[in-house]
């Protein structure tokens, strides 16, 4: 069970870093919507870094949950707008 925490935790980190790649902010910068964009973006980088420093740790519950919620971040924006995303693949459910 262990393998496959530590497997899931890795991919969710990869996941998330590759999602923020992705991402690019939708409004028009200096527009209210930006500054949401920036913001969720903010979090998404703040969980990922939280994450990779759970992970170094070995802390793998608190990593999985880093790398979910900053990932969750990410997804909620592109679904109301403040980011394109691609709309194929595994990175995001738009």
């Amino acid at each position: 069970m262990a393998a496959d925490l530590e497997e899931k935790t890795d991919r969710y980190g990869t996941l998330l870093a590759e999602a923020l790649e992705a991402a690019t902010v939708a409004p028009p910068e200096g527009s209210p919507m930006a500054e949401a964009a920036a913001e969720c973006d903010e979090m998404a980088r703040s969980y990922l870094e939280d994450g990779r420093h759970f992970r170094d740790e070995d802390d793998l519950v608190n990593a999985l949950a880093a790398f979910s919620y900053g990932h969750a971040w990410l997804d909620a924006g592109a679904r109301i707008g403040l980011f394109d995303v691609p709309t194929e693949g595994h990175l995001f459910t738009v």
